[in-house]
């Protein structure tokens, strides 16, 4: 009863009035304690002097806690630059006393106020060892007060620098959290066996589940920044063996006012571990760029065609035209930006293979820009379809380009993929032709063409994520292709974000590569997905390797045989030195494919595109005999 009646009077803020009521206490007490220290406890002094000299210096203290505004602060948040504050009023409140007593004994201003400087000198330290003291004691009472004895939570820190300490703060000050910080981990082994608050850093061999159970831990929060994917998932694959809730420090662009909020702190899932730093988004150059210009996205419906388009929407774009022959995704993306009330926008359902319908989209718009992200891309597929793979990935582009020149557009930009380096199935052999195709035409008018090339983005259509998600929805087990499989990986907002970026940059003929960071063990991944989902491998799910697939490669690559990259001003965009292409045989040989492609078998188109691309060499495909020919 007490402790509630107790909680409703103090519930708001604390009144300032009383906090500097309180200082001006602390204050008076602190200058008569000086006395003493000065005198040795012996009363050795006029103690009558003392009805002349608080009320002066109860005056001072006023005046330095006002203009200062030390009383300001809210006592249950107080910190280091609350600490800092009264300190600042102590020096201050010290600088008034120390001039006053220095005249008074000149002026003999008023009587009784002269006393040895040591006195203030001694007054001056307690005064900031009270008046700081005073503010914590009073946050832990507080705390105290609002806590109750039952804690729902207690958690480890994984991560004892920066970032640890700050969760540690949030997770301790806000009352609505039920929790106890029961100690830190870290790789550091300067920390091993170290207390910061008070809490000991552990090194992570020490943490077992006979551990996490004798201290009663329910959660470990992985908090810190900038660490790398294999790092991530290796920590995370580590922890999630323990019988304990996994969550994460979002990264620190993502705070809110530059704040952490204890609601960010969420479980972790696998886009935190594969790509963790949000993207700006407000690229005011980029913005510059596609200002008062009519934007043309093919494939506009795709997982990157549509994410390009989210990301020009919000520019002051003249006209966007998003083009895609999948009528039903276009409809979703057409309704979202109905609702998003965007404004000058277009979608029109075309196929890029029409060269009469997309030259009608051209002489109606007349596009500035045009973000070329149509294609075949499923691996697979196309192994079992090279005319289909031909007819999208080099002739859906060859009509868009050549359109490009003869309407004047101001740039094209191309999405390649990183299997067009050194391919071994025939997708990624069609997107390196497409490439040599693009960096051909750079010379035959005013249109500046430019190729960006990336890997796998995290969510995209046919992806490996939602593939394993939808597996462990129906209990499994997870399909890999190969136990050593790996691959790059970025976001879908981040990629597209340098697909534009590149896109601004590009001058015309570059061949631009993004930083895709570490590559990623697929099978690791299939296992950190199922551990995120709360279950256990191999008990409650398998993994079942079922071997590579039709032209599948182990390892990708972003640069091909004797590629090179030079730096941009961009850290995560390279530009690709490729090898001198003889255009004129590239131009015959495309020619000679298109014209007779209708009439070829998959064989013969096949076989046509190695002569094309000779580091075209297939792998696990029915087409390997050709490379033995």
């Amino acid at each position: 009863m007490l402790k509630s009646t107790v909680k409703r009077i103090i519930k708001s803020n604390t009144p300032r009035w009383i906090v500097l009521l309180i200082d001006l206490y602390i204050v008076c007490n602190t200058f008569i304690i000086a006395y003493l220290v000065r005198f040795n406890f012996n009363f050795d002094f006029d103690s009558s002097k003392l009805s002349v000299q608080l009320p002066i210096i109860l005056v001072f203290s006023l005046i330095s806690f006002l203009v200062v505004g030390s009383y300001k602060g809210i006592v249950r948040h107080t910190g280091f630059r609350d600490s800092l504050n009264i300190v600042f009023a102590a020096i201050l409140l010290f600088s008034f006393l120390s001039g006053f007593v220095l005249l008074n004994r000149e002026f003999k201003l008023i009587p009784f106020f002269t006393f040895p400087i040591s006195i203030l000198v001694i007054h001056f330290l307690l005064n900031t060892f009270f008046l700081v003291a005073s503010r914590f004691v009073f946050k832990e009472l507080f705390k105290l007060i609002f806590s109750d004895l039952h804690v729902d939570r207690r958690i480890l820190i994984y991560g004892a620098g920066e970032t640890g300490l700050l969760t540690y703060s949030v997770l301790r000050d806000i009352k609505e959290n039920k929790v106890q910080i029961v100690g830190f981990i870290d790789d550091d082994k300067r920390k091993w066996g170290k207390r910061i608050n008070g809490l000991k850093v552990y090194k992570y061999s020490n943490i077992t589940p006979e551990f996490i159970k004798r201290k009663g831990i329910s959660e470990i929060i992985i908090a810190f920044q900038d660490s790398s994917t294999s790092k991530l998932i290796a920590i995370s694959d580590k922890l999630s063996l323990l019988p304990v809730n996994v969550k994460i420090v979002p990264h620190a662009t993502s705070w809110i006012e530059g704040d952490l909020n204890p609601k960010q702190i969420k479980n972790v899932r696998i886009e935190d571990l594969l790509g963790r730093k949000p993207i700006n988004l407000n690229n005011p150059i980029v913005e510059n760029e596609l200002k008062n210009k009519v934007i043309l996205i093919t494939g506009a419906a795709g997982s990157i065609g549509c994410e390009i388009a989210r990301q020009v929407a919000i520019c002051n774009y003249k006209k966007l035209i998003l083009v895609d022959q999948s009528e039903s995704p276009l409809y979703e993306i057409e309704q979202e930006f109905v609702q998003k009330e965007y404004q000058n926008f277009n979608a029109i359902v075309a196929d890029v293979r029409s060269e009469s319908r997309m030259k009608n989209v051209f002489e109606a718009y007349k596009p500035n820009i045009v973000f070329h992200a149509a294609a075949y891309k499923h691996v697979p597929l196309m192994e079992n379809n090279p005319y289909e793979a031909v007819n999208v990935n080099v002739l859906g582009t060859k009509t868009i380009a050549e359109l490009a020149i003869k309407h004047k557009t101001e740039k094209f930009v191309m999405i390649s993929t990183d299997k067009a380096v050194n391919p071994t199935n025939v997708m990624g052999a069609t997107k390196r032709l497409a490439e040599m195709m693009v960096s051909c035409l750079k010379e035959k008018g005013e249109t500046k063409f430019i190729t960006t090339r990336f890997g796998n983005v995290l969510g995209s259509n046919g992806s490996v994520i939602p593939l394993f998600k939808k597996q462990i929805e129906k209990g499994g087990p997870l399909t890999v292709t190969h136990h050593e499989i790996t691959r790059y990986f970025m976001t879908i907002p981040e990629a597209c974000q340098l697909v534009l970026e590149a896109g601004v940059m590009g001058e015309g003929g570059e061949i631009f590569v993004f930083d895709m960071g570490e590559s990623v063990k697929i099978y690791d991944l299939a296992k950190n997905m199922i551990h995120l989902s709360g279950l256990n491998h191999p008990d409650d799910i398998k993994i079942d390797i079922t071997g590579l697939r039709p032209g599948e490669k182990i390892y990708e690559e972003l640069l091909g045989d004797g590629e090179k990259t030079k730096k941009t001003h961009h850290p995560k965009i390279m530009i690709a030195k490729v090898k001198p292409l003889n255009c004129d045989f590239i131009e015959d040989s495309l020619h000679d494919l298109c014209t007779h492609l209708r009439k070829s078998t998959n064989y013969e188109i096949v076989k046509k595109i190695k002569q094309i691309v000779p580091e075209f060499i297939s792998n696990n495909s029915e087409f390997e005999k050709i490379d033995h020919e």
